[in-house]
């Protein structure tokens, strides 16, 4: 019973990640994600998993398994948005500091 609870808790959280990552993804943004936390998740379900294989290796690790790539995909998808950012930041013209008004 424990290896089922365990199971539906990772499955539950692991729906939202293909769902975060469309939505990261199609918004071209950083904007409302936040990179540590990602890292932090990412980390917290690499030990889970190393854990489980090593200590109790039972079908559960393969959703610790595809959570930690929905993950890591997000972060990969975070780091692309980042540099589409600094990308249109830069190609932005510059407005000049003294501008004045004709007339």
């Amino acid at each position: 019973m424990k290896e089922i609870l365990e199971a539906g808790m990772l499955i539950c959280f692991g729906v939202s990640w293909p769902i975060s990552l469309r939505k990261l993804f199609r918004s071209r943004t950083t904007k409302g994600v936040s990179e540590v936390f990602l890292w932090l998740v990412f980390t917290g379900y690499i030990m889970g998993s190393v854990g489980k294989a090593i200590y109790n290796p039972t079908y559960v690790l393969v959703v610790y398994l595809f959570n930690s790539v929905m993950v890591g995909l997000n972060i990969i998808v975070y780091y692309r948005n980042k540099r589409l950012e600094q990308t249109a930041d830069n190609e932005q013209p510059q407005e000049p500091l003294n501008r004045t008004e004709p007339g």
